[in-house]
């Protein structure tokens, strides 16, 4: 139990919630983005493509099954998406107070206090995420009483990937087949699933020139915010597809529009992004389709796509691009989360797709 200090989450348009505090007792700004997925808290809060932002759930009971451990296994941790929680605060409408799962071993308020996150429940988060869809994601800040927010900061002007992304080169597994992954902020699953393939993963920082080592075939991973920051990263990508005996590319999220744009593409922002476990993606040019996870802001302009290129998959919502393929060499990527945990995985088989190509 703890205290239910009164808090409230101011909106950049004006509009005030008032509601309770729980994990850390901190004032916070950020980008106040809304997910619909009802399950899955722990890997959405450690995912590093939610970098600076303020997560509106609007699933409305938050917090009944706990908190797994942070334990690690072969440099990965065991339960979550990366070493800590991205999140700037979180936005509830109910805190479950009790928690009851088999590997849970603390609650929600435990471990946001722990990595000094700070959370608001008893507001409308139905309301919050109406004036999202209306007017966009927008800034705000997450004040309990008695605190001041001393810097107010806008995520939206800082390069969020070299945030995130890894110091050093780490390396994984083992195989005959190496596989270099940029890590603009990768999700541990997306590892996981390499290894779990039988391929070597080397794990560069996202200004790393990859071009200088051997490798078999390059992923190119999810992370936060505007591709436009990650102008080096553009730039030795561009190199690999110029190569004259390229190697195999895969891009996931991020890595979709970083390859469309060394391709000659653009990106723009969308009005409020796709967060979820249950996008509808269809593959280009065929009746199959698939229920996607997805975390992200922006989105490839397929109208720029040069003529090497093509769309894979759209999305049924909004027909916005969800993947590019290139029409002669073995380049591809998608918009959504193939590895996504915690699910679906309708579509994990593009993992096997890129092994087969190296």
């Amino acid at each position: 139990m703890f205290e239910n200090k009164p808090t409230t989450l101011h909106l950049e348009n004006g509009v005030e919630f008032n509601g309770l505090s729980f994990g850390y007792d901190q004032a916070v700004s950020g980008e106040v983005v809304f997910s619909t997925a009802m399950v899955g808290y722990p890997e959405s809060l450690t995912d590093p493509s939610s970098s600076g932002q303020i997560l509106c759930v609007t699933f409305p009971l938050v917090g009944n099954y706990g908190v797994p451990s942070d334990e690690f296994k072969d440099n990965l941790s065991k339960y979550f998406e990366s070493e800590k929680i991205h999140v700037k605060g979180l936005i509830i409408s109910d805190y479950s107070f009790k928690y009851s799962h088999w590997n849970a071993v603390k609650s929600l308020h435990e471990w946001l206090k722990e990595n000094k996150v700070p959370g608001i429940f008893g507001v409308d988060t139905r309301e919050i995420t109406k004036i999202l869809r209306e007017k966009g994601s927008m800034l705000g800040k997450i004040i309990p009483e008695n605190r001041v927010l001393e810097t107010e900061e806008n995520p939206n002007i800082v390069n969020q990937v070299a945030v995130v992304s890894c110091k050093e080169v780490i390396k994984y597994g083992n195989g005959r087949k190496r596989v270099v992954v940029v890590d603009c902020g990768v999700k541990h699953n997306i590892i996981r699933c390499l290894i779990n393939r039988g391929v070597e993963v080397i794990r560069v920082p996202w200004d790393y020139n990859f071009n200088t080592i051997e490798y078999d075939g390059l992923f190119l991973s999810n992370g936060p915010g505007n591709p436009d920051f990650c102008d080096i990263t553009i730039k030795n990508i561009k190199k690999a597809i110029e190569a004259k005996f390229p190697k195999p590319i895969f891009g996931i999220c991020l890595g979709n529009q970083l390859l469309s744009k060394a391709g000659g593409a653009t990106t723009y922002k969308l009005k409020y992004g796709h967060r979820s476990h249950n996008q509808p993606v269809i593959m280009a040019g065929t009746n199959r389709c698939f229920i996607t996870a997805q975390n992200h802001g922006y989105a490839v302009d397929n109208s720029t796509l040069s003529a090497d290129w093509e769309p894979l998959f759209i999305n049924m919502n909004d027909g916005t691009n969800e993947g590019i393929k290139h029409k002669s060499k073995p380049f591809f990527s998608c918009q959504f989360h193939p590895e996504a945990c915690g699910g679906p995985t309708d579509t994990e088989f593009l993992f096997d797709n890129f092994v087969n190509l190296l």
